[in-house]
């Protein structure tokens, strides 16, 4: 793990729910809405300053979002400077800003990786083939798989599992070892010689004296006792990742990366959906089969703040370019979840302002409250199902 990594990971991570904020706060001063507060994170406040402008800046406990607190924030205030005060599109483009924040940002994550090495990581990933340059492939590395009996390897004690490195006659003259062909043209090269042989096991690197077989000796094995060089029998791996980098057409890419990424997104929502609808539905029914599967299947999709840190974590080996992405999928996926019609969130008191006045009825203060309430403590139950799957997928 890369602890540099991993704080700028986090601190990337923050910055998104600021700037989801930030577009709320900008877009409401902007349009005559006065600000109460401004809160990053939930539930106790760790830090707390008043401005000049009279708005608060808090800092909380829990690591769940942020919010802006407005003037008058039900759609009924009638106060000067309230958020209910303001006409229908002002309260849309409020409401619509930190969705935009962050799709911005997001795009603007992709673009900045195409100019500097966008990691491939989803499937058929999206670019230009006319403006592609390698910045890095993927490595490929050799695992013992089987270690033939009294073989060199044997009397050097090379066991199953070892990843080999390099080989060479000492420390000094080592050729690394990255495919089947390069093992192979090495232990012909220096059939007959005493090698040192470098090998990883459990992160060590360790080294072993073995001494080839001779092609002679090979030739004059009796068929009922095969001999190779060397006695090993090995699988090719792959670790990493292909890095790419593009000029003038990195803008398209970077578009066109977020179309997959936004697809993928709802495509993942979808099953998400389906595997927690099936985790309640075994609950009820004391189908344990099915609430497994179902449990599978949402765990599989669904990540909380547990799950980011876990994967904030393991991605800082992979490097700032491996993170940076990554950072850019939250937040397009931040700017998916918060246009969607779900209580509490942007998009649900967004959509249902507009389902209200569309139907010409007025959305009073006791059904707004019961509606984001409503919408809150499903979300606080949403939170603790896929805490739960966090912990249990990855502890």
């Amino acid at each position: 793990m890369n602890l540099f990594v991993l704080v700028l990971g986090i601190i990337f991570f923050i910055c998104l729910i600021i700037v989801h904020e930030l577009g709320h706060f900008i877009v409401a001063i902007r349009n005559g809405v006065e600000a109460e507060e401004f809160g990053i994170f939930f539930g106790p406040t760790l830090f707390k300053h008043k401005t000049k402008k009279g708005w608060i800046f808090k800092i909380n406990l829990l690591p769940l979002g942020g919010y802006v607190k407005l003037k008058g924030e039900h759609d009924t205030d009638t106060q000067p400077g309230s958020y209910g005060a303001s006409s229908l599109w002002v309260k849309t483009k409020i409401m619509s800003a930190g969705v935009f924040s962050n799709f911005i940002l997001g795009v603007i994550f992709l673009l900045i990786l195409c100019f500097l090495g966008i990691p491939q990581l989803i499937p058929n990933q999206f670019g230009t083939k006319s403006d592609q340059y390698v910045v890095s492939n993927p490595n490929n590395y050799l695992v013992i798989q089987q270690v033939l009996k009294d073989s060199p390897a044997a009397q050097g004690n090379l066991k199953a599992g070892y990843k080999i490195v390099s080989l060479g006659i000492n420390k000094y003259d080592q050729t690394k070892i990255y495919t089947f062909i390069d093992l192979q043209n090495l232990t012909k090269k220096y059939q007959g010689q005493r090698v040192e042989i470098y090998y990883s096991y459990q992160n060590k690197i360790s080294s072993t004296f073995v001494k080839m077989n001779s092609t002679q000796e090979i030739q004059n094995n009796s068929k009922n006792h095969q001999k190779f060089y060397l006695g090993v029998a090995v699988n090719q791996f792959q670790s990493g990742y292909q890095v790419l980098r593009y000029t003038w057409t990195a803008p398209i890419v970077a578009l066109g990366t977020t179309k997959q990424i936004i697809v993928l997104t709802f495509d993942g929502l979808g099953h998400a959906l389906k595997g927690l609808f099936g985790i309640f539905s075994g609950l009820i029914s004391n189908n344990q089969i099915a609430r497994k599967n179902a449990q599978t299947t949402a765990s599989n999709q669904l990540v909380g703040p547990v799950g980011i840190f876990v994967i904030l974590k393991d991605g800082s080996a992979n490097g700032i370019l491996f993170m940076l992405f990554i950072i850019a999928i939250i937040s397009l996926t931040l700017a998916i979840m918060n246009i969607l019609p779900i209580p509490a969130l942007d998009g649900g008191r967004l959509w249902f302002t507009l389902l209200f006045r569309s139907i010409k009825k007025p959305l009073n203060q006791r059904n707004e409250e019961i509606l984001n309430a409503t919408g809150f403590l499903i979300l606080l139950l949403l939170l603790g199902v896929v805490t739960y799957l966090d912990i249990k997928r990855f502890f």
